[in-house]
């Protein structure tokens, strides 16, 4: 089995696409990370809807997100790769520029600009895969992908902390970062279609065969993926609210705890996963499922000792679970991408999704980013960022009056840690 043993700067820009697709993924990440964690927020205090009819808006375009991946995977599989990049970005804009457009209280259009925003925030995991999975082969398609979660990652978090800043300006400085964040997506595309990146599947099997073959089942992956990505989901919730709520911690822990997980996922995804290329990728798999589940118990231990030692504890216990997730987000995809067959990896890719989309719905932070007044995190994007800002909101501020024209008071101050992990998953 062929390894990489190190990382070669030059090679690995080249197969991940090449130096103006990384640039593409940075931008992308960046405006990403302007608007995305507070989409909420946007819905609440610039639209004037509710949070329920904000949270459920946005749930429901990532649920039709899912329902389009399917032809997503179709399109990959006639060969298409940057240009389905380059349209999961445009198909934002459209969302961004709908958000714009929406008066006070219109509740139909800020429902179909989260439509938008859902079926593009759906369709690129998928995309990029495909698209690095055509230019890098065997263990360099690894250490790709997993390069540009890192990257994604990085941006991700510059972009929320430069929201974070423009957030004093209310609710002429979210509308701002909107009109950035439409401008950021555009300038992606442009570079994204730029690479010119396009499959040749004739060449892996005849016609006939390429339209009636279907995508292999990879039933076994798809479930462990749903209960992978359910287990990585829960500590949104569970850790600030055990450290606020049982402990009685300053939410500077639960901010420290996320800030340290992007860190983490940025310096050590491509080395951990790197060093990880010397063993097969189902057994990568398999023992970042051991970590977990070893995480969860370290969890229940931590939160027996109480206040004091509980409290750094559980902080521990998370940099073993980001250590889990990180394992995971570099073997995943990765082993997704070898099993399938060239001309359905399009197919296999959607199918992964749908199962991530699962586990995310099934999980509590699913169920939490509909009810509660917090950002939402839509599928593939920043999965801790908004936790500490959520929890300083309903133990200080209690409630507000959510017409109100300015941001309260505390967002400014405390999405200063709005730094998330990627995740896309994906």
């Amino acid at each position: 089995m062929a390894t990489t043993t190190k990382i070669q700067p030059r090679a690995f820009v080249r197969a991940s696409g090449g130096p103006h697709y990384a640039v593409a993924l940075a931008v992308d990440a960046l405006g990403t990370g302007l608007l995305r964690p507070f989409l909420l927020l946007y819905g609440v205090t610039v639209l004037r809807l509710s949070a329920p009819v904000t949270g459920t808006a946005m749930t429901a375009g990532i649920v039709a997100g899912l329902v389009c991946m399917p032809a997503v995977g179709r399109w990959l599989d006639r060969g298409a790769r940057s240009t389905v990049v380059a349209a999961s970005m445009l198909v934002r804009v459209l969302g961004v520029a709908l958000l714009l457009a929406a008066p006070a209280g219109h509740v139909w259009l800020f429902a179909t600009a989260a439509l938008f925003l859902g079926i593009g925030n759906q369709a690129w995991p998928a995309a990029h895969a495909a698209l690095v999975a055509t230019v890098a082969h065997g263990r360099e398609r690894d250490t790709a992908l997993a390069g540009a979660r890192a990257l994604r990652n990085a941006a991700l978090g510059v972009g929320a902390l430069l929201a974070t800043v423009c957030l004093a300006g209310g609710t002429t400085a979210l509308r701002a970062l909107a009109a950035v964040t439409a401008l950021a997506y555009l300038a992606a595309a442009a570079l994204a279609w730029s690479v010119h990146v396009h499959a040749h599947p004739a060449e892996a099997a005849p016609a006939k065969d390429r339209d009636d073959e279907p995508a292999p089942r990879m039933l076994a992956l798809l479930a462990a993926n749903v209960v992978y990505v359910f287990c990585l989901n829960v500590p949104e919730i569970a850790i600030p609210l055990v450290l606020v709520t049982q402990f009685h911690a300053s939410p500077v822990w639960p901010a420290a705890v996320f800030v340290a997980n992007t860190v983490l996922v940025v310096t050590l995804q491509v080395p951990v996963t790197v060093l990880m290329s010397r063993f097969s990728r189902r057994a990568v798999l398999a023992l970042s499922g051991v970590v977990l589940a070893a995480s969860y118990l370290g969890f229940l231990a931590a939160t027996s000792l109480g206040q004091g030692w509980g409290t750094p504890a559980v902080a521990a216990v998370s940099v073993v679970c980001t250590i889990g997730e990180i394992i995971y987000a570099g073997s995943a995809t990765a082993l997704v991408t070898a099993l399938a067959p060239a001309h359905v990896l399009g197919r296999a890719l959607g199918r992964f999704q749908l199962s991530t989309g699962f586990g995310l719905a099934v999980s509590p932070g699913g169920h939490h980013r509909s009810r509660l007044p917090r950002p939402s995190r839509p599928l593939g994007q920043p999965r801790r960022c908004d936790a500490p800002l959520r929890l300083r909101r309903r133990h200080r501020e209690g409630p507000r009056n959510t017409a109100q024209r300015s941001l309260p008071p505390s967002a400014s101050r405390l999405v200063s840690p709005a730094i998330a992990s990627e995740d896309g998953l994906k």
